[in-house]
């Protein structure tokens, strides 16, 4: 796809941070924009800021891990504006702590809003841009979805089964020769308030919730490098609508991460061990 203008396209968890940052692109490039946010005081912010600014927008506050509310964005979408062309699944949030620590809840927010929410907007969306007849899907997945780090497992299992989730519908989509594509973002560090997410978790997901040293040590760690090295929402954009154009699956922010794929392929290649069993 690489003519916006006119198009519209619907960005999860747009009212501040990458998501904020792609709608505003998507708006620059004359789309008519849906931005979705649980975060309602934001959004509204955020919709005004780019009304005033002449483009023509919406907010629709969805709780993107519940599926009910997913289809509701889209059905509010089409009754705006008739179709749907583009779709960024981008909402997310992180919680901390040791695996042995962490509460069901933990996992079950973290993979609600970072996974099911991807799955319900391919679920409610991907019918509604075939119909539009051109398109694309961009899901939002992270560095930690191709190799886990410590202390967020959640979100790192979550980060991986939007690659892969990805992989394959970019594999369908080719396969039908179809007019709709999808890529992959996985962003590096960039400068935005992931690692406080939890202010837009409810007080009873967060009951059972153990706050541990971890958890202490990744947001006050994490937090300075997003805030003092992390890149720009903006250059994320960018190169997300750049991806749309050339049609590349992988969205990778930071190239060094290629070179950490490549090492992690090698090491596999080096231990025997870890190609025995499944796959035989």
């Amino acid at each position: 796809m690489k003519d916006f203008a006119g198009r519209i396209a619907v960005v999860t968890g747009a009212a501040s941070g990458i998501g904020l940052a792609t709608a505003t692109r998507f708006a620059q490039e004359g789309m008519k924009v849906v931005l979705a946010d649980i975060e309602e005081s934001a959004l509204e912010v955020a919709v005004s800021q780019l009304s005033d600014s002449g483009h023509d927008v919406m907010g629709v506050p969805t709780d993107v891990s519940n599926w009910d509310a997913v289809q509701a964005l889209a059905k509010t979408t089409l009754s705006a504006y008739g179709a749907v062309n583009v779709v960024h699944n981008n909402a997310g949030v992180v919680v901390s702590g040791p695996i042995e620590e962490l509460s069901i809840s933990d996992w079950e927010w973290v993979l609600g809003v970072d996974l099911w929410s991807v799955i319900y907007g391919i679920k409610a969306f991907l019918p509604l841009i075939k119909s539009a007849g051109e398109g694309h899907i961009v899901n939002t997945a992270s560095t930690a979805g191709l190799q886990g780090p410590k202390g967020i497992a959640p979100y790192s299992a979550a980060k991986f089964g939007v690659v892969g989730i990805t992989e394959t519908l970019r594999l369908e989509l080719e396969g039908d020769e179809s007019s709709v594509s999808a890529s992959v973002l996985c962003p590096g560090a960039i400068n935005t308030q992931i690692v406080s997410s939890k202010r837009n978790r409810s007080a009873a997901s967060a009951a059972d919730h153990q706050t541990s040293d971890v958890e202490k040590g990744f947001e006050a760690n994490a937090g300075a490098l997003l805030a003092n090295e992390g890149m720009a929402p903006a250059e994320v954009a960018d190169m997300v609508v750049k991806g749309i154009v050339a049609n590349d699956f992988w969205i990778i922010t930071h190239a060094d991460w290629k070179d950490v794929m490549l090492e992690r392929a090698a090491a596999m290649k080096k231990d025997n061990s870890l190609h025995t069993g499944f796959g035989g």
